[in-house]
Parts: structure tokens; sequence; C-alpha cells
């Protein structure tokens, strides 16, 4: 994000690279980059003769560096976008001509998402000297509802932590699908207000009650009546709550109390930063430590693999997914 940031800055006062490579496993900031250099590098005025989009599936290297080599009509410079030049993975080395004899007056972005170029190879060393390579890493599930929270402060909101983990279990670690959904409450909700579970549950349609964050507390807390709750309200609901998702979860929810249990200080403030979690949760995770002793949690994990096979349909002889749900609860809490 503070990469994101400087390139941003540096595009404001007028730092601007011939050739910008956005790459990596994470689209949003991929395409937060390439569209803010699509809005500010040139006037309005200069976009219609001076600014071109092209799609990696519908051309070849050779288009690009013919685009490129134009120069700019009644503008300083020319913008020069291909997007989804992934599709173009495997000529995008011979790009390495055109970088080591560019045209100084073009902007050349290439949207590289999903993949990355060889750093060892030709390509990159090249655009290093010249350009930008930005490479956009996939956050981890535990880096997301910081992430969260930081953007929010930035356009004047709050978020409880609760409703931040929904999102995130709701959503995966999709960055543009979080974003989606965070505009979606900022039409709702006037600025200076600290989004809520109800919120969520409101206008995104995320249950505050039933759903896998409130399965593992139940879980942790050994509270049978409540996790059953949830897990009869996931069988009537299967779509929405797919078992892979909640046995995923579980699984690494019992493998970080593995690590809980391995821990010599059970500081608060350490186990947060030892299982990479909110400190807002770490009660939780002690209390599910207090519940079920490491010879427990071993067998949990091993329990966790086997429903894991079967929620793929592997061995369960179509089962419907409520009742392995019901029966994994049982195996777990007994």
């Amino acid at each position: 994000m503070d990469e994101v940031k400087q390139l941003v800055t540096d595009i404001k006062n007028g730092n601007i690279k011939p050739i910008y490579f956005l790459m990596g496993e994470e689209a949003y900031y991929i395409d937060k980059v390439s569209d803010f250099i699509e809005e500010h590098v040139l006037a309005e005025e200069e976009k219609g003769f001076n600014q071109m989009v092209l799609y990696g599936r519908d051309i070849s290297i050779d288009d690009i560096v013919e685009n490129a080599k134009r120069y700019p009509m009644m503008a300083e410079r020319q913008v020069v976008i291909v997007k989804e030049a992934q599709d173009l993975s495997r000529t995008i080395e011979k790009l390495v001509s055109y970088v080591d004899n560019l045209q100084p007056t073009t902007v050349l972005v290439l949207n590289y998402k999903y993949k990355k170029i060889d750093k060892r190879k030709a390509l990159y060393k090249s655009i290093k000297k010249v350009g930008v390579v930005y490479e956009s890493k996939k956050m981890y599930e535990n880096q997301v509802s910081d992430w969260i929270r930081r953007v929010l402060s930035g356009q004047n909101y709050t978020i409880s932590p609760k409703a931040a983990q929904m999102l995130v279990e709701f959503l995966g670690t999709d960055l543009s699908k979080i974003s989606n959904e965070l505009d979606k409450l900022k039409i709702v909700l006037p600025e200076g207000t600290q989004i809520s579970p109800e919120h969520i549950e409101e206008n995104i349609g995320i249950s505050k009650d039933y759903n896998n964050f409130e399965l593992r507390k139940a879980v942790g807390e050994r509270n049978m009546q409540k996790a059953y709750k949830i897990v009869h309200y996931f069988a009537d609901n299967p779509k929405d709550n797919p078992m892979v998702v909640t046995v995923s979860l579980l699984f690494n929810f019992f493998s970080q109390l593995l690590h809980l249990h391995g821990l010599k200080d059970k500081n608060p403030r350490h186990v947060a930063s030892a299982l990479k979690v909110n400190p807002y949760f770490v009660s939780e995770y002690i209390t599910a430590a207090r519940n079920y002793p490491m010879k427990k949690v071993s067998s949990v994990i091993a329990i966790l693999r086997e429903f894991d096979v079967k929620s793929k349909g592997v061995g369960s002889n179509a089962v419907p997914q409520g009742d392995l749900l019901k029966e994994l609860l049982v195996r777990i809490m007994s």
C-alpha cells in the first residue's frame, strides 16, 4: 500500500516514467495504479488523440510496440495501456527490444494480473533501469481486516473488529470484492459511522449470528447448542455457506490452537503477534485452548482433514453437506 501511495505521489509531482509494468496476484492495486494513470497523466482534451487502451487477448507484442512508437499529437506525451497483458505471457519477453529503445514521449502501462515475469530475465532487468516494476502481492487473511480498517479510516469511517472479520470470512482476501462491498456501505451510511455487524447484515446480506465466525466462537466455547443452530442454518442455506469453506476455517482455527499450546509466553499481546490475529479476538483463542487440550486439538485436526476430503465428495456417498456438518460437530465437541 505504501508503494502504491509513492507511485501516485510521483505521478502527481510530474515524475512520470516511460513504462509501468504492474504484475502480481492481487489485481486490486494493479487496477488502482493503472486507472490513476489513465485518469491523470493526460489532460481531458489530450486523451482523444493520445490515449489508447489495448487488450492482451486481441493483440501481439508487435502491436504494442507499433502503438508505443507513435509520437503524441499536440501534447507532451501519449499513454498506451495494455490491460490483461498476462494473455501475452508466452511472448512477453519480446518486449525487451522496445524497452531498450523506448519512445520517451510514451507512457506504456502493462497490467499483468495474477502472474509475474521472471526477475532473472532481460525484460525485468531492462524495465527496472528505465521504468517501474510493481508487484502486487496477495494479502494473507490475517492482514485483510487491518487493510479494511485503514481504507475506511482514510474515508472517515471506522469498523468494528467483528464486522471486518465477517467481511473477510464471507469474501475471502479478494480486495476488489471487499472494496465493492465497502462502496455499497458508504452509499447508505453517513461519514463518521462505525460499521457494525448489523450494518453488514442489513446491507450486504451476511448474517451476523449465523456465520463461520460465530461457529468458530461457539465451537471454541464448547457451546453445543449455539454451534448446532448455526450448522442447522448452514444446512438450510448450503449455497451461501459451502462446507469446504467452513472446514477450512475450522482447520485454520485448530492449527492456531496447536500453535498456542506450544507458546511459552501466553501474554495476550504475544499471542496476538504469534498467531497473527487481531488482539480483540485473543480471548476467544485462550478460552478455546482451555477447552481443547493439545491432544484433543491434534485429534480434531485429523478429523477436519477427513471431513475436508468428504466435503469435496470423496467417500461420502452423496451424504448431504448438512448431515456431514452435524456429524463433524459431534466428533469435534464430543
